[in-house]
């Protein structure tokens, strides 16, 4: 069992998770990518690029963001192979992907709770400030998702009003983030904890139909609360007024 809070304290900040778990993540991902690209129906270049994309997409961005170390994707002698072998294996044999259609939504966001597990780990890591951190596990968690929608011509997800989806990486993400600096839980801990409470937020939203709002005008209220706050300080004035008349 692994400790449930870090021996070193601060220090173990900088120790990296486990390798495996960035590979686990680019599987998850790349599943998700297989299962959308059989249910557009697309062809062998459509399997792979999907599963490239959605398995790689947001660990590209966050490493051209970051600018630090060296991007995954190209450094990894196993994630580019990965990703395209299990999307080219998906395509010959689409009788497997058949079997467990029902589990796209449950893959999608595994897939967003691991990428934002190792994006904020990897901004820990090198020290980047908690806003940044928590953008950065945001970023990798949609990030796959978001290029998937873009090259399939479609609005992104998490640009439409839907169940939680980026809210959900955002959760896990500061979840992680917290649980590492702030209670310095140990690092296992906090990527089950991250891995948890992102889908948690995600199935709590489907389950109760929860939805983002949109077309949100909040002027109107401001408007009429500024007004009712000015006659409540105009009628308090005008009876201070008459106070210190009467008085005089």
């Amino acid at each position: 069992m692994p400790e449930l809070f870090s021996k070193f304290g601060p220090e173990m900040a900088a120790v990296s998770l486990p390798a495996w778990l960035d590979l686990a993540a680019l599987m998850v991902g790349a599943v998700s990518g297989i299962l959308v690209a059989r249910e557009r129906k697309l062809d062998l270049v459509g399997f792979v690029g999907l599963a490239m994309l959605c398995g790689l997409g947001g660990g590209l961005i966050r490493d051209i963001t970051m600018q630090v170390d060296s991007v995954y994707m190209l450094s990894s002698p196993y994630a580019i192979p990965a990703a395209a072998g299990m999307g080219s294996i998906a395509f010959c044999f689409p009788g497997l992907l058949d079997r467990f259609s029902s589990l796209i939504e449950w893959v999608d966001i595994i897939s967003v709770g691991l990428f934002a597990l190792m994006g904020t780990d990897k901004a820990i890591v090198y020290g980047l400030l908690p806003f940044s951190a928590i953008l950065m596990g945001t970023l990798t968690g949609v990030g796959g998702g978001m290029l998937r929608d873009v090259f399939l011509g479609d609005i992104p997800r998490i640009f439409k009003p839907s169940n939680y989806y980026a809210l959900c990486a955002l959760a896990g993400s500061t979840v992680y983030y917290g649980a590492v600096l702030v209670f310095w839980l140990g690092k296992s801990w906090a990527a089950i904890l991250c891995v948890a409470v992102t889908m948690s937020l995600r199935r709590w939203s489907l389950h109760y139909n929860v939805i983002s709002p949109n077309d949100v005008n909040l002027a109107p209220r401001v408007a009429g609360g500024v007004r009712r706050l000015t006659r409540r300080v105009s009628r308090s004035r005008s009876a201070t007024r008459r106070t210190h008349h009467r008085e005089k």
